[in-house]
C-alpha cells in the first residue's frame, strides 16, 4: 500500500485530531526537526505544537530527542516521524471500526425501534414501552419504523471496511 498524504492524514485525523496533520506533513520525510522551527512552520504557538507532538507521541507515530542548548540553558526536543507505524495503526483503526459496525448491525437486526412522525427520537421496544409508545419530546404516537435500510447500509460498510483492512493487513 502506498501512503499518500491523503491516507496519511485520515489516520492520524482519527488518532491525534485534525491539527495534527500539519505536523505530520511537516515532519514527514524528515529527522530531528527541532519543536521551534516545526511551530514556525505550521504557525501555532509551541504550546499548542507540544500539545499536538505528546498526542502523536502517545500513539507512538513520532519520537524525540533532547538536546540542552548551551548558550540558553534549556533543552530542546527534536522530533521525527515513525513512518513504520503507519500501517499498524490503521490496520488498529479499520479493526475497531469493523467491531463497532458489527455491534452497530447486531443491534440493528436483534431490535424493534419506534419513532414519532417528527423523527424527535428513535427508541427501542423496551424505551418505547416505558414512555407507552408516546414521543418523551412531542407526545405524538410512536410508530414502528423499518430499519431495513439501516441494516443495508450497514453491511455495505462492514464489506467495506473489511475490503480496506486486507488492503492494510499486516
Amino acid at each position: 500500500m502506498r501512503l499518500t498524504d491523503k491516507i496519511l492524514g485520515d489516520a492520524v485525523s482519527e488518532i491525534a485530531g485534525d491539527d495534527a496533520i500539519s505536523v505530520v506533513l511537516n515532519l514527514k520525510n524528515k529527522k530531528n526537526v527541532s519543536e521551534f522551527i516545526l511551530a514556525k512552520k505550521i504557525k501555532k504557538e509551541i504550546n499548542e505544537t507540544r500539545n499536538i507532538l505528546y498526542r502523536l507521541y502517545d500513539a507512538n507515530l513520532v519520537s524525540f530527542m533532547k538536546k540542552k542548548d548551551k548558550q540558553k540553558g534549556w533543552y530542546v526536543y527534536y522530533w521525527t516521524f515513525n513512518k513504520s507505524r503507519i500501517k499498524y495503526l490503521m490496520s488498529d483503526i479499520k479493526k475497531k471500526r469493523l467491531t463497532t459496525l458489527c455491534d452497530w448491525l447486531d443491534r440493528e437486526k436483534n431490535n424493534n425501534f419506534f419513532s414519532c412522525s417528527n423523527n424527535c427520537i428513535r427508541l427501542d421496544f423496551e424505551q418505547a414501552t416505558e414512555f407507552e409508545f408516546k414521543c418523551p419530546e412531542c407526545g405524538e404516537l410512536l410508530n414502528h419504523e423499518d430499519n431495513e435500510e439501516n441494516i443495508r447500509k450497514i453491511k455495505t460498510n462492514i464489506e467495506k471496511t473489511k475490503e480496506e483492512l486486507k488492503k492494510c493487513s499486516i
